[in-house]
Formats: C-alpha cells, sequence, structure tokens
C-alpha cells in the first residue's frame, strides 16, 4: 500500500489555557485552508490540547500540536506533552463531575485515539478522523433523493495508516 501524506501543520503552543484555545482556532483556520469539514475535528483538537494543557502540563514546557491528512481521507490529529507519567483514559465521570468528559468525548467522535509514549517524559495523543473534500452542491442527476445519492449516514470506506509499534489503540465501539 502505498500512502502518502498530503497535508502537514504543527505549532508549538504554551501549556495555558490560551495556548488551549489557540490550538483549536489555528486547527479551525488550517482544516478550512485545507478544505476539511472542521466541526468534529475542532471537539477534538479542543479537547486533547485542554488535556496537554491541564494533564500534561509543566511549568516552561510548552505543547504540540500536529495536523496531518493521510491519503486522502484521514486526518491525524497529535498533541504532545512532556508530562509522560499521566496516561488519558476513558473513565465515565461521577454525575455531578463538572469536568472529566474529555477522553469520553474523543472516544466517541475518532474513528480511532491512542497514546505512543516517547522519550521520557514526552508522550503523544493522537486521535483519526475520516474525512473527505467537500463535494459541490449536486443539482439534476444524483442530487439529494436521486437513485444515485448516498444515503443519510452511508460512509466511504477507510483504511486507516499503519500505527507505530509501541501505540496504544481504542477504537470506540
Amino acid at each position: 500500500m502505498n500512502q502518502k501524506t498530503a497535508e502537514n501543520f504543527s505549532v508549538l503552543l504554551s501549556s495555558t489555557p490560551r495556548g488551549a484555545r489557540l490550538a483549536r482556532l489555528l486547527a479551525d483556520e488550517q482544516l478550512r485552508r485545507w478544505g476539511l469539514p472542521t466541526e468534529t475535528a475542532s471537539l477534538v483538537v479542543a479537547e486533547l490540547a485542554a488535556n496537554a494543557a491541564t494533564h500534561g502540563r509543566v511549568p516552561g514546557r510548552d505543547f504540540r500540536l500536529s495536523l496531518c491528512v493521510v491519503g486522502d481521507s484521514v486526518l491525524r490529529i497529535e498533541v504532545t506533552d512532556t508530562r509522560g507519567g499521566r496516561l488519558p483514559e476513558v473513565q465515565p465521570p461521577s454525575a455531578d463531575a463538572e469536568s472529566g468528559r474529555g477522553m469520553l468525548l474523543v472516544d466517541a467522535l475518532a474513528d480511532r485515539w491512542g497514546v505512543v509514549e516517547e522519550y521520557f517524559p514526552r508522550k503523544t495523543v493522537w486521535a483519526e478522523l475520516r474525512c473527505s473534500q467537500p463535494e459541490p452542491a449536486r443539482t439534476g442527476f444524483g442530487a439529494a433523493g436521486g437513485p444515485h445519492a448516498k444515503k443519510p449516514g452511508e460512509k466511504e470506506p477507510h483504511q486507516a495508516p499503519p500505527l507505530p509499534p509501541a501505540a496504544q489503540t481504542h477504537s470506540p465501539g
């Protein structure tokens, strides 16, 4: 299989709430430039960046946001922080908790996600989303409701890129 990385974006941000907010805004802008859907990806970036700024924060050290489009159908979001000992996990929050739902949301929105522990104390939390270039509005034959239109919820076939051997993978379901 010959997969190539078509688009890359990477930025270093401060491990603060402001840095996490900036990560979401920059990701949203970059995805728009690439012509990709932004809603789901922005939510995943926001959660991973918030985790890096909150749980992965080491005073004086930044976190890195990286986006790459693999082939033309997979967006890979990576957030790297410098607190390797604290790995994210999906856990049901208590009913009265005001936080703690971030990885539950990532797990629900991403097609796959995982953690790669790198040179201590660094770790990268990644998530992959299927994406495609937005299609132009159809008119006439094949338009919405036509005989060749996609049914609601119908998805394109997907093949994820290979993972690094040390990666921990999570798939919803």
